[in-house]
């Protein structure tokens, strides 16, 4: 992993990455439901190719901050720029086609639909053809679906999953699903991918396997990704930052080693002890 050093906005990010700006800086960011503040003066630096974390206890706000990102909500107060752009008042589809990618706590894949087909959704952006190529079949729709088709196999190679391509998406394994709605947020071409509890489901070998993934998906694409994940194994094991949410409120951020030692980390997550030992 390469090291973590800190930037002018009191954030860290990868020293490979310092060359290049922020993919993600978010500053002071909040969102009120009806007077109930669910996250608070929320910071986060990622750099272009980092593997971050966002880690806290259940109803901590992590999947609201995620929400935020994609623009499910729309922030209160403070700011989200994605390589730059300001993306207040975008819609989900405009920051997708910005850059942002994510996939699903609970699996969001067209279980009726082939494998082939889930990713071809994710490609529908970027091969275009008219209505009447469409129609009748002309050459332009064949060349557009030779494209989806190649770059649909290329990404399915990703997870070994080519020999899957006509296999109805429902028919799946759990753990081969879970790759699916990955390769299907990648075929958006994203700069950052959020990735929702990708290992929730998974037994101790797949979870092995993910990491590895992970880290080919970063290499592949050179892009960042920002995973919510309550395994820690994973987390300390290939997070390069991580930020810790509790109440709404980022209260340790840092390395995998200085949030393991963090005593408000290990608090949030174990309970203040008592001198004698018990629970207080």
């Amino acid at each position: 992993m390469s090291k973590m050093v800190p930037v002018p906005s009191a954030g860290i990010i990868p020293e490979r990455d310092l060359n290049s700006s922020p993919i993600l800086e978010i500053s002071h960011l909040g969102i009120t439901f009806g007077g109930l503040v669910a996250v608070e003066d929320f910071n986060l630096v990622i750099g272009r190719t980092e593997i971050s974390g966002l880690i806290g206890p259940n109803g901590a706000g992590k999947t609201t901050v995620f929400n935020l990102l994609t623009k499910v909500y729309q922030q209160t107060k403070g700011a989200i720029l994605l390589d730059g752009v300001d993306t207040k008042g975008m819609t989900t589809v405009q920051v997708n086609q910005l850059g942002i990618a994510r996939t699903f706590q609970n699996i969001r894949l067209f279980s009726s639909l082939t494998v082939e087909d889930n990713v071809k959704i994710g490609l529908h952006n970027q091969y275009k053809y008219d209505t009447l190529s469409g129609i009748l079949r002309l050459p332009p729709y064949w060349k557009a679906e030779k494209q989806a088709k190649e770059r649909v196999r290329e990404l399915l190679s990703i997870f070994n999953m080519e020999h899957m391509a006509k296999y109805k998406a429902g028919s799946l394994p759990y753990g081969a699903q879970r790759r699916l709605e990955i390769v299907r947020a990648l075929a958006t071409n994203p700069s950052l991918l959020l990735l929702d509890e990708p290992a929730a489901g998974m037994n101790p070998s797949e979870t092995e396997e993910l990491m590895a993934n992970i880290r080919k998906i970063r290499d592949a694409f050179q892009i960042a990704i920002l995973l919510i994940e309550h395994d820690m194994s994973l987390v300390m094991g290939i997070c390069e930052g991580i930020a810790v949410l509790n109440y709404g409120k980022i209260i340790a951020k840092g390395t995998p080693e200085e949030i393991q030692s963090n005593p408000e980390v290990i608090e949030a997550y174990l309970g203040k002890q008592k001198e004698d030992g018990s629970d207080a």
